[in-house]
């Protein structure tokens, strides 16, 4: 018989190990990562704060982090880029799946995002096992 509160806190465990090893893949490759606490009202099609989660612990933002960088070996041309005085920046957002798929409402917020040109790209990080090591990897998401 499964526990499922056992099982429910180790599920947010590992997430929140796993959101922990994806910002600090990030920050090592030279991006400056921040939580995101906004979130997508489709009904309404725009950009809302998000409300806290359960127990008002946290608050629930999609996707998961923001990064950017104004480093100029991105190709510029092909990357929606914001400048403000002389630097331009590369924004990305980031969601954290360990499985890598998202949900049906996440992939249209995902769309909705880049279709309203809140970011450059739109990545999924998930996790796989190489060697007993764990790996994060990227995968975008397209704007269809």
């Amino acid at each position: 018989m499964t526990d499922y509160v056992k099982q429910g806190k180790r599920n947010k465990r590992m997430g929140a190990d796993f959101e922990r090893r994806v910002r600090k893949d990030l920050e090592e490759k030279g991006w400056i990562v921040a939580k995101y606490s906004n979130n997508v009202d489709l009904e309404k099609n725009k950009c809302i704060p998000s409300k806290p989660g359960r127990f008002r612990m946290m608050q629930t933002g999609f996707p998961d982090f923001i990064a950017y960088t104004n480093k100029e070996e991105y190709e510029c041309e092909t990357l929606k880029t914001i400048g403000y005085g002389r630097k331009l920046y590369i924004i990305f957002f980031i969601e954290c799946k360990v499985n890598g798929t998202l949900s049906k409402i996440e992939k249209e917020k995902a769309q909705w995002y880049l279709k309203n040109k809140y970011c450059s790209k739109f990545l999924i990080a998930y996790k796989t096992k190489e060697k007993n090591r764990v790996k994060v990897n990227y995968k975008e998401v397209e704007l269809k």
